[in-house]
């Protein structure tokens, strides 16, 4: 029998109704799924009510998910009756909506706010039940709890062609981290963006982790918030080089200079969060369980770098090292579209790359299909005179937002992590005969591999 207890989300608190409706406006999927259990009437304070209520409503009436711009067309239209104080109080949080769409916590709230609604449901269903045993209305009884338990259940089925109108004309933002070198930016349309792999390859004593440093700092120097993984160096090393990288000391001098780099650092905008892991101890998971504490504590990454991820243990293993690393690259570019935020991470070439004028594509150690994961795919090319000159190449082997086939002499100074693209691109077929063609024609003969094609 009923009660009369108070069903509604009273007892999660309103910041949690606040961000539950939001996330109803913005999470199309979502929104869909939760509006087969939901009652607005969970809502404990009235502007809520209507807020979730204008959206469904214009839902079954149109059959699209409203925008974020509509909704406000909608205030003015469809509250036209309603009282003063709560169609301000619905502008207002559509106003807080529009300049704040994150959500922290987010997934804590979804699983929560549609466990309470099916449970609801399910309730409704069971007295329901109650009175259907009396007439012993077997059939009918499965039939009413078969049902409650389906509410609720995921059901994407993809984008709707007629549903999801507004979603195509939604402006779409990549919000790219530039990575401090303004030819690359060009190239990649401003740097890497939200969702997006990009992979730097070299040899081994080339310098892949003072790349990334390199690329960590002068996100942190934007004001981003970077995290950065490692795999092989322990967090304070890794700290002391962007030390070096930010404030340009050699790395050897640091101890000297701990008061100036104090003062220097300090002024930096951004968040830099290191963590260490034993090489081949972990796999992506614990990445995605890391960067899941650290939201709960209000950190976001705008960045993630790890270093590198060769090194990672597969969550499954498939009996051969390529197919591991495949689908270790696969879960790092699944970790970066769930957080939507670029990843960089770097990998190890196979002998051909160690002490070569131009490392290419054909040097990708084990894994070739990992380059049809990545986005964007450079190599770092330094033989020993590069080393003691400080200079070096880097060769753009992929770019999915513009030209690659490109190759770019660098100044390249280790003891104070400094990295500089020195000028434009130089003609490839000065070096290593035309490694632009070269790439090209192999990443075709290898996809065929793949493929099974002849």
């Amino acid at each position: 029998m009923r009660t009369n207890e108070k069903v509604d989300f009273s007892k999660f608190g309103n910041m949690f109704q606040q961000s539950l409706v939001q996330l109803i406006l913005l999470d199309r999927t979502y929104s869909d799924q939760i509006g087969e259990v939901l009652e607005t009437e969970y809502f404990d304070t009235k502007y809520l009510k209507v807020f979730a209520k204008l959206i469904y409503d214009y839902k079954e009436k149109y059959q699209v998910h409203p925008s974020v711009t509509l909704m406000a067309s909608l205030i003015n239209t469809e509250l036209m009756d309603e009282d003063d104080l709560i169609v301000k109080q619905v502008r207002d949080f559509l106003v807080r909506i529009h300049s704040d769409p994150e959500v922290t916590g987010e997934e804590y709230i979804k699983d929560t706010a549609l466990d309470f609604c099916k449970k609801q449901k399910l309730k409704d269903a069971i007295i329901k039940s109650v009175k259907l045993l009396e007439k012993s209305s077997f059939d009918e009884i499965s039939d009413v709890i078969n049902e409650a338990l389906k509410l609720g259940q995921t059901n994407d089925v993809g984008y709707h062609y007629i549903k999801d109108f507004e979603k195509r004309f939604e402006i779409k933002v990549r919000n790219p981290v530039s990575t401090g070198w303004d030819k690359f930016d060009e190239l990649m349309q401003g740097g890497l963006g939200a969702g997006e792999l990009a992979v730097a390859m070299a040899g081994t004593g080339a310098g892949k982790s003072h790349l990334l440093v390199h690329l960590g700092s002068k996100a942190l120097e934007e004001g981003k918030t970077v995290v950065h993984y490692t795999l092989e160096l322990s967090e304070t090393v890794v700290a002391r080089r962007y030390d070096s990288c930010i404030t340009g000391t050699k790395l050897k001098d640091l101890n000297a200079f701990k008061e100036f780099i104090l003062e220097k650092v300090k002024d930096v905008t951004g968040t830099l969060i290191v963590k260490e892991y034993p090489t081949k101890s972990i796999s992506t998971n614990a990445i995605k369980n890391h960067l899941e504490k650290l939201k709960m504590r209000d950190i976001k990454p705008d960045i993630i770098i790890v270093d590198y991820a060769d090194l990672f243990k597969p969550k499954k293993s498939y009996g051969e090292k390529r197919h591991d690393l495949e689908s270790i690259y696969e879960d790092l570019r699944g970790l970066a579209q769930m957080n939507q935020c670029p990843v960089w991470t770097v990998s190890q070439t196979n002998r051909t790359g160690y002490n070569a004028e131009l490392v290419t594509i054909e040097s990708v150690s084990e894994a070739f299909s990992k380059c049809f994961v990545a986005d964007f795919i450079f190599t770092l090319s330094r033989t020993t005179e590069d080393k003691n000159n400080n200079s070096g190449r880097f060769f753009v082997a992929k770019n999915r937002f513009g030209p690659d086939g490109l190759i770019y002499p660098i100044k390249m100074d280790t003891s104070n992590v400094s990295i500089e693209v020195e000028k434009d691109s130089v003609d490839p077929s000065t070096l290593n005969g035309n490694p632009a063609k070269s790439q090209k024609d192999l990443l075709k003969k290898k996809y065929k591999e793949l493929m099974g094609e002849k």
